[in-house]
């Protein structure tokens, strides 16, 4: 019986999509730009647009950006797709768990550049007056996977260590 491959995390590449795009339209259909409610002492919620990439990046750029990392994303997409299927579902789990919530991330990230010109944001975290960057659940999932895709570095890196220091087993 042949082992099921990386494709099997798909679903939660969708789940991740359908989450972004739900608490999208209910912060869009909530509050206008830059009106913030407050959560707790550290977080708000506040509508906010990026038309750059990671930390407003190029966000002042002439509007060339907008397609530029729509088939930024597309592309890795489709490496990711690639990737997930030459992956052993049940040994590389860890690896295909984490390109799932990358995959997830960037579509839903690049759904808003094609709809609306640009990404919404709206989760803002802060200490006192430093403020960190806004993101969204989309960008969440992006960081999630890859700090579990360094995860997965790091613990196979140690198994291939242990495996050549114990050749016998």
């Amino acid at each position: 019986m042949k082992e099921a491959n990386g494709w099997r995390w798909i679903p939660l590449t969708l789940v991740i999509i359908l989450l972004d795009q739900l608490s999208k339209e209910a912060i869009l259909g909530s509050l206008v730009p830059y009106e913030s409610i407050a959560v707790l002492p550290v977080l708000d919620i506040t509508l906010m647009y990026n038309t750059g990439a990671a930390f407003s990046f190029l966000a002042d750029a002439a509007g060339w950006q907008r397609w530029f990392f729509a088939a930024l994303a597309l592309g890795i997409g489709v490496a990711i797709v690639i990737w997930l299927r030459r992956l052993h579902s049940r040994t590389q789990w860890l690896l295909a768990f984490s390109l799932a919530l990358i995959l997830g991330g960037a579509l839903g990230n690049v759904i808003d550049r094609i709809k609306l010109g640009h990404v919404v944001d709206f989760i803002h975290v802060h200490w006192g007056n430093a403020y960190f960057p806004a993101f969204n659940i989309a960008d969440s999932a992006i960081s999630v996977g890859a700090a579990l895709m360094l995860l997965d570095a790091f613990l196979d890196s140690r198994r291939r260590k242990h495996a050549d220091a114990n050749p016998a087993g």
